[in-house]
């Protein structure tokens, strides 16, 4: 199997990398080598290396700049993966590509499942909703896989920030009215992984269409601040008070309710992300070891 992975050095593309590597040759690109903003080179590319899968996990993801700069989010988001989906067909190859919460207003109370309407109340959310429009318009062999709240061991987002804050002793003030599931990129990767291994590219293509790909269970984010806290195994959680998102204003308004159901997924393909409390110590447990290795090897020297 002939994989094409974009955004190789992001957060869930830096997971992609290695989860698929068992699967057959990888052929990864970062911003350097493949710029989404370049039409021209994403058609050189896949014309070039002929994939049988081509894993989009490039994106544009600053949410709140994406109010102040709506074009570059859209033509990253949508313009250019509405070339790799017409690219993708052409070649044969199944799409993967990865998509948001955010698609939804958060106003239900159940969690959200595909055939609700969709209805972005951000930027970042109207653009990658016009990516999902395109590649189901397009109709090649796609899956679009929407997962929520993601996190890694690299890169910036809200795990290595409260991270971060704690150690540096910081009385934390997080919102507590926003529900959804923390998705860690390795636990999202092994997923992608796992379902290109048991199924085959063809048969996923056979079964297009938007899967909700979250880890199981749901909190908010000061339940998210609250357990990095305990597995610091500081005596933290004093020091995280929870707030409205009234007392956080930010540029891009974010939904209440951010909670994806995943019986789809579960059905279509026997497949379930574990729960997110796993996925969160998984993650803790890794960025310790590299520290540990890192504090080893400067010593050495």
């Amino acid at each position: 199997m002939k994989i094409l992975l974009t955004g190789k050095n992001g957060q869930v593309g830096w997971e992609l990398a290695r989860a698929l590597a068992p699967l057959g040759q990888v052929i990864a690109f970062d911003r350097a080598g493949l710029d989404l903003a370049v039409p021209g080179q994403i058609v050189s590319v896949i014309r070039s290396v002929r994939p049988d899968v081509l894993v989009n996990a490039a994106a544009y993801t600053a949410v709140d700049r994406a109010q102040s700069e709506p074009d570059t989010a859209q033509a990253i988001n949508a313009a250019a993966v509405a070339i790799m989906a017409q690219e993708a067909k052409r070649v044969r190859a199944l799409l993967i590509h990865y998509s948001t919460d955010y698609v939804f207003d958060g106003t239900q109370e159940a969690p959200y499942v595909e055939e609700d309407p969709p209805n972005p109340i951000n930027a970042y959310g109207r653009s990658k909703l016009a990516g999902e429009q395109a590649i189901c318009g397009i109709d090649g062999p796609h899956l679009i896989l929407r997962t929520s709240w993601v996190y890694a061991t690299r890169g910036k987002n809200f795990f290595l920030t409260i991270l971060r804050l704690l150690k540096e002793g910081e009385e934390l003030r997080v919102v507590s009215d926003q529900i959804g599931a923390p998705t860690s990129a390795g636990a999202l990767a092994q997923m992608t992984a796992e379902l290109l291994r048991r199924h085959g590219a063809d048969a996923l293509g056979e079964h297009r269409g938007i899967y909700h790909a979250t880890a199981a269970g749901s909190t908010s984010w000061y339940g998210f601040a609250t357990e990095i806290a305990r597995l610091e195994r500081l005596d933290s959680p004093a020091r995280i008070a929870p707030i409205a998102s009234s007392e956080y204003p930010t540029p891009a308004q974010r939904p209440k309710n951010s909670r994806l159901s995943n019986e789809k997924l579960l059905r279509g393909f026997g497949i379930v992300l574990p729960k997110w409390e796993a996925c969160l110590e998984t993650c803790h447990t890794t960025l310790r070891a590299r520290g540990a290795r890192e504090a080893g090897a400067s010593h050495a020297q």
